[in-house]
């Protein structure tokens, strides 16, 4: 079903494959074995994992995504299959085909439905959008006067009820927290973008020429904020200085890997981000108008 995210983080492991399944095999502790076919996304954490290279033959061939981790554990790179649609040539004639003005709408309703998703996360903690609903009107074809930015002023002052907290990659304070479930909702997104037929590196806004998953990041913005729902009750439990520690791992990927309400259904993170990459296969095509983005994305009650 490929709906499972592994990280290996506490301990050293020898990764190897028997018979279609992962064997992970630690010091003292019984083997464990994962289908390949359940696996979405493998994350290596701990600098004592050694693995074979079937490992990753047949990760890939599974349409499996590998995340490896720096010495800090925070996630560094990722290794995508390299054909994983019959027709992805097809599909990427037709992506990087693609007109401007039809990139700029499309980008539009990204940024749109990432600021809805904002003003959510904010009401349900602040009980107040801050003006962020006001604000989803007024972003226009390619967001060309930036109400991203200006919607994210407001909703990170909102959210950690800070004047002085930035989105800053490198700082160490709840960044911390967000570059890692990031870099794991990049994977999921990067994959679903993969098994679509797409190429994860034409992007529909973002283009830095050194960016291998320029639509992976257009694709994830939506989703952000259920990792900044996730971070901000973390923060309010244990502060931001808290360790990004094994269970700090474990209830952020607990919580991609559970279901969520999007727009009225129940489904998975994984499900949604397919549904997103093979309606913007259709865009592309010349077979729709709109990408089939979440309106309304919330935990699913339990």
């Amino acid at each position: 079903m490929h709906n499972r995210i592994l990280d290996i983080s506490d301990s050293g492991a020898r990764l190897s494959v028997r018979h279609r399944q992962l064997i992970v095999a630690r010091q003292d502790c019984a083997e464990v074995s994962v289908p390949f076919s359940d696996l979405a996304v493998l994350v290596i954490a701990h600098p004592q994992v050694s693995l074979t290279q079937p490992v990753l033959a047949t990760l890939v061939e599974n349409g499996g995504t590998l995340v490896t981790c720096d010495e800090r554990r925070l996630p560094s790179g990722m290794m995508l299959p390299l054909q994983a649609h019959s027709v992805q040539t097809e599909r990427f004639a037709a992506q990087a085909a693609c007109s401007l003005p039809t990139r700029k709408r499309l980008w539009q309703q990204v940024v749109r439905a990432k600021i809805r998703a904002q003003a959510d996360v904010l009401i349900e903690f602040r009980q107040s959008d801050s003006g962020l609903g006001a604000l989803v009107a007024n972003v226009k074809s390619g967001d060309m006067t930036n109400v991203e930015a200006q919607a994210a002023r407001r909703y990170w002052t909102a959210l950690f009820a800070s004047n002085t907290f930035r989105r800053d990659p490198d700082a160490q304070d709840q960044n911390r927290l967000l570059n890692y479930g990031y870099a794991v909702l990049r994977a999921i997104v990067a994959r679903a973008i993969c098994a679509a037929g797409l190429h994860p590196s034409l992007g529909l806004h973002h283009h830095n020429k050194y960016n291998p998953f320029c639509l992976a990041d257009d694709l994830m913005e939506p989703f952000r904020p259920v990792v900044d729902r996730i971070v901000a009750q973390f923060v309010e439990e244990r502060g931001f200085e808290a360790d990004l520690d094994q269970t700090a791992r474990r209830e952020m990927l607990s919580s991609l890997t559970g279901r969520c309400e999007c727009d009225g259904e129940s489904r998975t993170l994984f499900d949604a981000a397919s549904r997103v990459a093979s309606s913007l296969v259709e865009v592309f095509q010349g077979q729709g108008r709109d990408i089939a983005l979440p309106q309304r994305v919330h935990h699913a009650a339990t």
